[in-house]
């Protein structure tokens, strides 16, 4: 009886891991598309200003899309974290909280910045966002935490297929390469540019997506 119960728990684990992260996926691009291209690093504070008062409305809707795009991935951390063992699981929790409280601070300075573009004062406008944008090279430290412990887990061949391994490796090795952005200042390397918005952002969203679709099959198989 005991033994039923916790097989129709885990079956129902995987289902609802699955739900969580389709709905991150839809509100996470959701929030991509409403936000569309901001201004460049090297833009300056008139750009900025002008690129505010154009999008005010775009920024708030991708900022109300992000809202929920945090709680399905919170919900998305909460049962991986329970899938594996200690200390894996707290290090890739701390990342998932870690990017959980960066994104929100970092989604609070787009909309201030939305709020009353008509007002702004360019060289404000350029700082805020400047603050901002460093929300691309920080999230690295976040991302990398979650990755770590799984990619040591599949490659040991432990609870993941090692296909995940190479995967979330190849996601942590670029995410440890683009920490550079940090010193970027204009193009692909540039804080909140390509290499972060793009690159990094798709394998690593890549590469969790297919953690989660792993843990759910064998919650699915238990």
């Amino acid at each position: 009886m005991v033994a039923e119960l916790w097989s129709t728990l885990t079956m129902r684990r995987g289902s609802v891991l699955i739900t969580w992260i389709v709905g991150f996926s839809v509100c996470y691009v959701g929030s991509t598309l409403a936000l569309g291209s901001t201004p460049h690093a090297d833009a300056t504070g008139l750009e900025v200003v002008r690129w505010f008062r154009d999008n005010g409305s775009h920024v708030r809707l991708a900022v109300w899309f992000l809202t929920f795009a945090m709680v399905f991935f919170a919900g998305f951390a909460s049962i991986v974290r329970s899938y594996l063992p200690a200390p894996h699981r707290d290090l890739f929790f701390i990342g998932a909280v870690t990017l959980i409280a960066e994104t929100v601070v970092q989604s609070w300075l787009m909309a201030g910045l939305a709020l009353h573009p008509r007002g702004l004062q360019p060289a404000t406008g350029r700082l805020v966002l400047d603050v901002a944008i460093f929300w691309g090279p920080v999230l690295t430290s976040s991302t990398m935490m979650m990755l770590a412990p799984v990619t040591v887990l599949a490659v040991q061949g432990r609870l993941f297929p090692r296909w995940i391994g190479y995967v979330t490796l190849a996601a942590l090795v670029e995410q440890a390469i683009e920490t550079i952005t940090v010193f970027g200042h204009r193009g692909f390397i540039a804080p909140g540019g390509p290499m972060n918005l793009l690159l990094g952002a798709g394998l690593t969203s890549v590469a969790l997506i297919a953690v989660g679709i792993s843990v759910a099959r064998s919650a699915a198989t238990a």
